[in-house]
Parts: C-alpha cells; sequence; structure tokens
C-alpha cells in the first residue's frame, strides 16, 4: 500500500508505506494556513517568482516601446493611476494589445500543459494535434461563405477548435487513450485539415483570402479591449477547472495500474483535463488567431526549469504569457514601421525547437 501526497505548485510524490506522517518529500516545504497544511515545490515556486518580474519587466518595456518612447518611470504612474502626459499612448493605444498578448499567452501555456500531460508526449499541443487548425478551417470557411463579423468568428474558431478534438478523442480512443496513437491521429486531422482550409483559400475572393491569410498567421495587431475583455471573463469562469486541473494532473501523471489502485477514474480525469485544455486553446485562437508554437514551448520549458514530476500549470501560464508579449514587442520593432503578425517570430523559435525534440525523442534524449 502507498499514500500520495500532493502540493499545488509541484506534482504527487508517492510515499513509501510505512513512512512517517509529517515527513515531507525532499523538495518540498509545508505551508500551513489557519487549521490546514499543504506542500509547496520550492524549486517551483521560485521559478514562479522569477518569471513574474521578467514579465512585469517586458510589460514596461513594451508599454515604453513605440512610435514615440514613454520613460518607463512614467508607464508605471500611468498603471498606477496617477496623473501623466503619456496616459493616452499607454492606456488606450499599447495597454490594450499587450492585456490580450498576456491573456492568449497564459491560455495557451495551460492548454498545451494540460495535453501534453493526458498524452505524456511533449510533442502533443493544440497546434499539433489539429485543435488550432480546426479553428482555423471552420474561421477561414466562414469568411470564404460571407461571414466576416469579428463578432461572430472567434466564436467559430472556439466551435471549430473544440469539433476538431472530439473527433481526434473519438478516434484515438480503443478501450484506453494511449498517448502515441492520440499524437499521431492528431497530427493526421491537423493535415486533413489544413488541406480543407486551403480548399477554402482557393474558393474565396482575393480580398477574403488576404483577410483569412493574416488571421491564420496569429496576430494581436488592430486587436484590443473587444478581445480582452471576453477572454478575461471566460478564463475567470474557468479558473476554478484550471485549479481542479492542477491537482488531477497528478493523478494521471501516475501509471494506470497504480491510480486504479488508488481509485481513481482516469478516463473522466483525462477527458475533463484534454476538454479544458481545448476550451482554452480555443478561446485564445479566437481571440488572436492560431499563434503557433507557444502551447508547445511554455509547457516544456516551464518543466525543464521547475524540474517537477508534472508539468506546473502556473509556470507554464507565465512563461507562455511571456513568450507571447515578448514575440510582439520584437514583430512590431524588429521590421519597424512594418509589424509582423506575432505568429511569424513563435514560429520561428518553436519550428526548431519542435525538430530538437524530434531528433532528442529519436535518440532517446541524448541529442
Amino acid at each position: 500500500m502507498s499514500a500520495v501526497e500532493t502540493g499545488p505548485a509541484g506534482g504527487g510524490r508517492t510515499v513509501p508505506a510505512g513512512a512517517r506522517p509529517g515527513v515531507r518529500p525532499a523538495g518540498y516545504a509545508l505551508v500551513r494556513a489557519g487549521r490546514g497544511a499543504f506542500l509547496l515545490h520550492r524549486r517551483a515556486t521560485v521559478v514562479a517568482g522569477v518569471l513574474a518580474v521578467l514579465l512585469a519587466a517586458v510589460c514596461v518595456l513594451y508599454l515604453s516601446v513605440g512610435e514615440s518612447f514613454v520613460p518607463p518611470g512614467e508607464v508605471v504612474r500611468v498603471l498606477a493611476g496617477q496623473p501623466s502626459p503619456d496616459r493616452l499612448v499607454v492606456e488606450t493605444l499599447r495597454l490594450p494589445r499587450m492585456t490580450l498578448g498576456l491573456l492568449v499567452g497564459a491560455a495557451f501555456g495551460v492548454a498545451g500543459a494540460l495535453i501534453q500531460t493526458v498524452a505524456r508526449n511533449p510533442l502533443a499541443s493544440p497546434d499539433i494535434i489539429g485543435v488550432t487548425q480546426g479553428a482555423s478551417a471552420l474561421t477561414v470557411g466562414a469568411m470564404t461563405y460571407g461571414v466576416t463579423s469579428y463578432a461572430v468568428l472567434p466564436y467559430l474558431s472556439i466551435a471549430g477548435g473544440i469539433a476538431a478534438a472530439a473527433l481526434v478523442y473519438v478516434f484515438a480512443w480503443r478501450g484506453g487513450l494511449h498517448a502515441a496513437r492520440f499524437v499521431l491521429i492528431g497530427i493526421g486531422f491537423a493535415i486533413a485539415l489544413r488541406s480543407i482550409t486551403q480548399l477554402f483559400l482557393t474558393k474565396g475572393d482575393y480580398l477574403v483570402a488576404q483577410q483569412a491569410q493574416v488571421w491564420m498567421t496569429g496576430s494581436l495587431n488592430g486587436r484590443g479591449w473587444d478581445e480582452a475583455n471576453p477572454l478575461t471573463l471566460a478564463l475567470l469562469v474557468l479558473l476554478p477547472c484550471m485549479m481542479w486541473a492542477a491537482r488531477a494532473q497528478r493523478s494521471v501523471a501516475l501509471d494506470d495500474d497504480t491510480a486504479t489502485a488508488l481509485g481513481v477514474r482516469l478516463g473522466r480525469v483525462r477527458l475533463g483535463l484534454v476538454l479544458l485544455g481545448v476550451v482554452l486553446a480555443a478561446l485564445a485562437t479566437g481571440a488572436a488567431g492560431p499563434v503557433d508554437f507557444v502551447a508547445l514551448l511554455a509547457p516544456q520549458i516551464a518543466r525543464r526549469m521547475t524540474r517537477t514530476a508534472q508539468i506546473p500549470l502556473l509556470c507554464s501560464a507565465l512563461m507562455g504569457a511571456f513568450i507571447v508579449v515578448t514575440a510582439d514587442l520584437l514583430a512590431r520593432k524588429l521590421f519597424a514601421p512594418t509589424e509582423l503578425p506575432v505568429g511569424v517570430l513563435t514560429a520561428a523559435i518553436g519550428a526548431p525547437y519542435l525538430i530538437w525534440l524530434i531528433i532528442r525523442s529519436r535518440t532517446g534524449g541524448k541529442a
């Protein structure tokens, strides 16, 4: 018999039978809150703090840099609600776009962490297993047939992503969810849906095709509170689900026999985690388009930094937000006055990383 102790930041640890009550796993600190207590992974906590500081710094830099430079001190004054001559530039022109980038990056980061946890494969992310391709296919198809309102397209993106994920899940299910089969079927669906999207592009007129191409690269240009506010509300509604997922992913990380012996209903837990990950990815795609590779990169970088048994959701969210905001800052300035879509920068970073992951998996982690 064994018992499982869990902590909110790092992951579960199996404690051998006969271990003394109160003995903490290595690397964990016991935090008491009122009458309760919980375990906190020390390294994951430090990494989360460092990422939060770095994210705050890049946000101030993002709001400072543009066609006109705003001193960081003035940016801080505006954010603190104090009077400033640069309030219009910071608060009206730059803050909405940056806020959307933060939310999109965090949603993609958590979505990738959940799907990689269930698939037990670092290659599994929404943009690899067909979720974002499903969102793209339905959105571009709607554009082709005359639906161009940005009040409607995000909802179509969400519906397309969920439908694609449901198909992948159904076809991958054979009395259980095998990780390799899940990823391979997802890749197959992604290729098929990308072909359907290209077919829609050839059917639409030139202007619609141009509009669809810009959306498909994933861009924050021209986006603001109209996209950020609904996404904020959706993430707040899903926050209890994410807190549940932070605990549930530890049971999924156990082998099937151990989890079943502990009374974990693996099928339901996996379905819940995948569904939450798909919804988060679809929401982010609907707000900014398919910003590729963020859901692939953020969880893996976070896991390597924290060295935890499971992928930490909070660090994945912070890393995803950091990647998107930094990439959008570079996209705005590298070829100014021309602005690149943020998806171009994330793809330039993510594609080599994906190749490295594939080579590493073929060499047994020696690359």
